[in-house]
C-alpha cells in the first residue's frame, strides 16, 4: 500500500510538508518526500489530498474493554474490590474486544492501549498493551502483561474505607505495597536457593508473589496512579526503595514538582483533563500541566484513563494541551512516540519509521484539529477505516 499527497509526521524526523509512506505486509517499507516516492507502484494507493499522515495514536492508560459501554455491574470488571492486594490479576482475562468502544477508538485513529485494571487496590494488576482491532484478545496483544498497576492516594483509600477494612491511611496503602514487594523479594531468594541447592525445599506457591516477580527484578514497570505532589513522591520513594522501573500516572500536581520529576528522571502519563474536578486531589488540575512538564524536561504521554474520558476523545486531550501551552508537534508526539517510549513499545510503533509497525492515520487536517476527519487508518498495514 502507497499513501501519498500528505504532510506526514515521521515523529522521530521533521515533519515532510508533501510526502508519501509506503507500506509492505505489516511493516513501513519507506518514507519521503512525494519527488522520490516509489514508481509504477503496483499496489493500492491512498492520496491524502493534502491531508496528514501520521502513526497510530496510543492512548498510554486507558480501562478499555474493562468496563462494559452501557452494561453496568455485569461488564464492571476493572475493580476486584475484595482484597487490597491482586498483583496476578491480568487484563486479558478480563477485556471484551467486542465492546462497541473499541470501534470508536479505530474510529479515531487510536490503534494501540495500554488497559487494565482501575485504581481500587494498592497493587491492581497486569496492564497489557493491545491492538484495538479484532475479535479475540490473545490476537491483539503487543505485550501482556507490560506494566504493573499500582494505586495511591484517594481511591484506595476511600474503596477500603467504604468496607470499613484496611487500607483506610496513605501510611496503610503504602504499606501495603511496601510489604508485598519485600515478601517477594524473600520469595524470590528462596526460589533461588532451592535451584541452588537440592536439600533445599521449594516454597510453596504464591500466584502473587509470582506475579511480583519481574517487578523487584527490574522487568516489569509500575505504573503508579498518583495525583497528589505528595502521592507522586510516595511512587518515586518506593520506586528508588525498590529500585523499581517507575512510571507517574495522572499526575494531576505534577506541575507543582515538574523539576524534581526530572531529577529524578520519571516519565509521567498526564490525563484526563477533559473532565471537572470531580474529586479533592483533582483540585489542582489545569490544561497547563502537560506544557509544564515538558518545559522542565519531564517525559510525558497523554491519556484519556477512558471510560473517565471516552478514547475517541484521545486527540482532543492532545489539542487541549496545546490550549494549555503545548506546541502541536509537542502534543502529538504525547500520543504517539512519547507514549510508545513510556510503554516500552518504541522499537516498533510510535513513529512512521522504515521496519516498524504499519498503523498509520491519515486525516483531512492537522491530527489535532477538532473540526478534522480521519479518513483512513492502517493497523498492521491493513486498511480498517
Amino acid at each position: 500500500m502507497l499513501i501519498i499527497n500528505g504532510t506526514v509526521h515521521t515523529m522521530d524526523g521533521p515533519i515532510i510538508e508533501s510526502g508519501y509512506v509506503a507500506v509492505s505486509g505489516d511493516k513501513i517499507a519507506q518514507v519521503g518526500p512525494m519527488a522520490e516516492q516509489p514508481k509504477n507502484w503496483k499496489g493500492e494507493i491512498i492520496d491524502a489530498q493534502g491531508g496528514h499522515i501520521c502513526p497510530g495514536f496510543i492512548d498510554a492508560h486507558c480501562h478499555l474493554g474493562m468496563f462494559g459501554d452501557a452494561l453496568g455491574f455485569e461488564s464492571d470488571d476493572g475493580n476486584e474490590e475484595t482484597d487490597p492486594c491482586t498483583p496476578h490479576l491480568r487484563a486479558i482475562d478480563a477485556i471484551n474486544p467486542l465492546d462497541r468502544c473499541f470501534s470508536e477508538a479505530r474510529s479515531a485513529g487510536v490503534t494501540t492501549v495500554l488497559t487494565g485494571p482501575g485504581s481500587a487496590n494498592p497493587i491492581s494488576g497486569q496492564f497489557a498493551a493491545i491492538k484495538t482491532n479484532g475479535r479475540w484478545v490473545d490476537t491483539m496483544v503487543v505485550k501482556a502483561p507490560v506494566s504493573m498497576k499500582l494505586a495511591l492516594g484517594e481511591n484506595p483509600k476511600q474503596v477500603y474505607h467504604n468496607r470499613d477494612e484496611s487500607p483506610v491511611t496513605r501510611m496503610a496503602v503504602t504499606a501495603i505495597i511496601r510489604e508485598n514487594l519485600r515478601k517477594a523479594i524473600e520469595y524470590s531468594k528462596k526460589l533461588d536457593q532451592a535451584a541452588q541447592d537440592e536439600d533445599t525445599d521449594q516454597p510453596d506457591y504464591d500466584a502473587k508473589l509470582e506475579a511480583l516477580l519481574p517487578v523487584i527484578c527490574g522487568e516489569l514497570p509500575v505504573h503508579v496512579h498518583a495525583h497528589r505532589a505528595d502521592d507522586i513522591a510516595t511512587g518515586v520513594r518506593i520506586a528508588k526503595e525498590f529500585s523499581l522501573k517507575c512510571v507517574i500516572v495522572h499526575g494531576t500536581e505534577g506541575h507543582l514538582i515538574p523539576d524534581l520529576l526530572a531529577k529524578e528522571h520519571i516519565p509521567v502519563i498526564t490525563g484526563p483533563a477533559l473532565g471537572d474536578r470531580s474529586k479533592p486531589e483533582l483540585a489542582h488540575m489545569t490544561l497547563e500541566n502537560p506544557a509544564i512538564l515538558q518545559n522542565a524536561g519531564v517525559c510525558f504521554a497523554i491519556c484519556t484513563d477512558h471510560p473517565e474520558v471516552p478514547i475517541q476523545y484521545l486527540p482532543l486531550c492532545a489539542a487541549l494541551a496545546v490550549k494549555g501551552g503545548l506546541k502541536p508537534e509537542e502534543a502529538l508526539s504525547a500520543i504517539t512516540i512519547n507514549a510508545a517510549k513510556i510503554a516500552g513499545l518504541s522499537d516498533t510503533l510510535g513513529s512512521l519509521t522504515s521496519g516498524k509497525a504499519a498503523d498509520i492515520v491519515v486525516t483531512d487536517r492537522h491530527p489535532l484539529e477538532l473540526l478534522g476527519k480521519v479518513r483512513a487508518v492502517l493497523l498492521d498495514g491493513r486498511r480498517i477505516i
